[in-house]
């Protein structure tokens, strides 16, 4: 049964971020996990999702701060107090809904983009020693290169962490009645009554179209920098 209050949750940008996230990240984890065929360069493969990776994570970054009222940081981010009241009401199984990410998704999200981030960054120091060199390799030397690889391989498992915890919280909200991947798909949400955070946008939709340009630019900006 369709709830009464439909709220449009994530604006086109956030899918568009979304959906291109994790076909790069599944590019990236392929050539790394596997023997990486068809691809005849994998590890040119795996460089170049991470580039697109890095662009993605600078638009969302910026669409955090810049964007539409349910993309913001400060929309979803909650004190601790709160957090640890919403996983009370998790587990009793009686949460309040909520229209962005609740407050232990919402820390969830930040920490998955803080790793994912790091996993880009990091992975512009490295070199495979053979066929492949990353544009910032050795700029603090051979040494920081080498611990930034055994990070890079220690948040790579971190992050397959990660994610699976994200597909369990989708499936654990699916069984709670609120289809999470549908709104993602979509852009809405429904609910029986009005969401704990439900918020008017601010903006115009012709202001947020001029910021969603400006932090697409500075995205493209460091892909064709890192690319070329």
């Amino acid at each position: 049964m369709r709830g009464k209050v439909a709220i449009e949750v994530w604006d086109s940008w956030m899918r568009l971020f979304h959906w291109g996230l994790v076909l790069a990240v599944l590019i990236s984890f392929y050539t790394t996990k596997t023997s990486g065929a068809p691809f005849l360069f994998p590890i040119e493969v795996h460089a170049q999702a991470g580039y697109l990776i890095l662009g993605l994570l600078v638009f969302r970054w910026l669409w955090g701060v810049l964007g539409s009222v349910y993309a913001r940081f400060k929309t979803f981010l909650y004190p601790p107090a709160k957090t640890m009241a919403y996983s009370k009401t998790l587990i009793q199984r009686k949460p309040s809904a909520y229209a962005s990410h609740n407050p232990l998704g919402g820390w969830m999200v930040v920490i998955m983009l803080l790793s994912l981030t790091f996993q880009a960054v990091s992975g512009l120091f490295l070199s495979d020693d053979i066929f492949f060199q990353a544009p910032l390799y050795g700029l603090f030397g051979e040494g920081a290169s080498s611990q930034l690889r055994t990070l890079h391989q220690w948040n790579s498992d971190l992050l397959i962490i990660l994610i699976g915890l994200h597909l369990v919280g989708l499936v654990v909200h699916r069984l709670l009645g609120e289809p999470l991947l549908a709104a993602m798909l979509g852009g809405t949400k429904r609910f029986h009554q009005q969401p704990t955070d439900a918020h008017n946008e601010p903006l115009t939709a012709s202001m947020l179209r001029l910021r969603a340009l400006g932090a697409l630019l500075i995205a493209a900006g460091v892909v064709v920098w890192l690319w070329f």
